[in-house]
């Protein structure tokens, strides 16, 4: 009773007086102002503007729990309406081979991967004057580049002109080729054991490096078939030059040995050269100068400086699939060339 007494009172005495509380959390009396400058003045909201029916749909979709009820098509038509109309490529369709031909010769039978004590093989390349010219695998995919590996060829060639100069980069390029030579012919020296790995590196200087880069995939090559040999397809009409066939890790395969300046740590930084060692392997496969067929690749690129060469395994279904590109390309050449 006492208390709802001085509660009556103390409002009472508040009408009276004419001042009037700011309340705080709860029920608490906090304090009592007249004075019209410390009232709080409202805040206009900048959502006041905002246009409520066109947009409630979207709160509703934004606060609400459940899963949501949009669709593909209605997703594209809210798309649509805030992008504009999609504008869609159409896509490039996959190319497929005219002619198939298979990478393995059913006459030769099966793989030989015993090589030990079997003769070598080095058959010079030679043309038949008679005959019309037949493409080599390396004119072949220069011919079919892409747009986009010519331009960067043709990049890597104008900048290294404009380091060089013109006869400048006549001789570096000249340089590269006999660096190029003399790497192939010690791997010959050292494969067919006619020179050692020391004596190889102590007369090739030039080459110094490189023979140290490939020194740990040449611990694992061995039993040699075919070294700087020339591979004819003769129903495909094409040639090469293999650089070696050899067993790596007791596997028939067939070897490229390259130099670069740059590392390529990665089998797409080779560019056409899976293709190239898929086309040697096709054309050896069918060339009649050789009692055996095989269907693994091995790309080895080695460093001037030394630095461990990398060295890219092909397998025979990574071969199949380099082999049908490389199909392609042949297409697209014959097609030019007709």
């Amino acid at each position: 009773m006492l208390v709802n007494t001085l509660w009556v009172r103390c409002h009472c005495a508040v009408l009276l007086s004419g001042h009037f509380p700011l309340v705080c959390s709860g029920s608490r009396v906090a304090a009592f102002s007249s004075f019209p400058f410390l009232r709080a003045r409202k805040k206009k909201s900048e959502y006041g503007c905002v246009d409520t029916e066109r947009y409630a749909s979207l709160v509703r979709a934004a606060v609400s729990t459940r899963i949501s009820s949009q669709t593909p098509e209605s997703i594209e038509k809210e798309d649509r309406w805030l992008y504009g109309s999609i504008i869609r490529s159409k896509a490039e369709a996959s190319k497929m081979v005219k002619n198939p031909y298979p990478l393995l010769n059913d006459a030769k039978g099966v793989v030989q991967s015993d090589c030990e004590g079997r003769p070598m093989s080095k058959i010079p390349l030679q043309r038949d004057a008679s005959q019309p010219a037949i493409a080599s695998v390396t004119k072949i995919l220069q011919k079919t580049m892409s747009a986009k590996q010519a331009f960067c060829l043709e990049r890597w060639r104008r900048k290294k002109i404009a380091e060089l100069g013109e006869e400048g980069f006549k001789e570096y390029t000249t340089k590269l080729f006999m660096q190029g030579k003399l790497f192939h012919s010690a791997i010959e020296g050292i494969l067919t054991q006619e020179n050692s790995p020391k004596d190889d590196m102590e007369c090739c200087e030039e080459v110094d490096g490189y023979l140290q880069s490939v020194g740990h995939v040449l611990d694992d090559v061995t039993g040699a078939r075919a070294i700087e040999s020339a591979v004819h397809h003769e129903a495909l009409q094409y040639l090469g030059v293999v650089d070696c066939v050899a067993l790596y890790k007791g596997s028939l395969c067939v070897i490229d040995w390259k130099t670069s300046e740059k590392p390529k740590p990665f089998i797409h930084n080779t560019f056409d050269n899976p293709l190239q060692v898929a086309a040697y392997i096709g054309a050896l496969n069918s060339d009649k100068n050789y009692n055996y067929q095989v269907e693994s690749g091995l790309i080895v690129v080695a460093y001037k400086d030394g630095t461990q060469a990398h060295s890219h395994w092909l397998s025979a279904e990574h071969v199949q699939q380099y082999w049908e590109r490389w199909l392609l390309r042949l297409e697209e050449y014959m097609e030019k060339a007709a």
